[in-house]
């Protein structure tokens, strides 16, 4: 299975853990390894990653955002801050296609506008 398949399984493990309540552990059942280590990372940085995608969601509070696309950005924005094997871009790429394919119209320019604004402030902090 592709890291691009296991990206979106973990998007939606996490997406059920908040819509269904139901504890990862259970959700994640027979998930692939790497499935396995993003959708449990995420959820062990939740706070962490809730915070900086508010703090970038201007005129957005968390709660009005649609929790798949939320997940979708967990995912992608964990691999950005954690992930030394995983490229900004690809990160930011594959929630925009994720988004595309599985959240409403405006999702895709909605996701790649919050990562894209955190990408490009840690590239400014990381210069100065």
């Amino acid at each position: 299975m592709r890291r691009s398949d296991q990206r979106r399984d973990a998007v939606f493990a996490c997406y059920q853990r908040d819509v269904t309540g139901r504890p990862l552990v259970e959700l994640l059942g027979g998930a692939r390894p790497f499935t396995r280590e993003l959708a449990e990372a995420v959820d062990a940085h939740r706070e962490e990653l809730d915070a900086t995608i508010a703090s970038h969601a201007r005129g957005w509070e968390l709660g009005r955002i649609a929790p798949l696309e939320l997940n979708v950005m967990r995912v992608a924005l964990y691999e950005i801050e954690y992930s030394e094997d995983v490229p900004d871009e690809v990160a930011i790429d594959e929630a925009v296609e994720i988004a595309k394919k599985y959240c409403g119209a405006e999702a895709p320019g909605f996701v790649n506008g919050i990562l894209g604004a955190i990408v490009r402030e840690r590239q400014g902090n990381a210069v100065q």
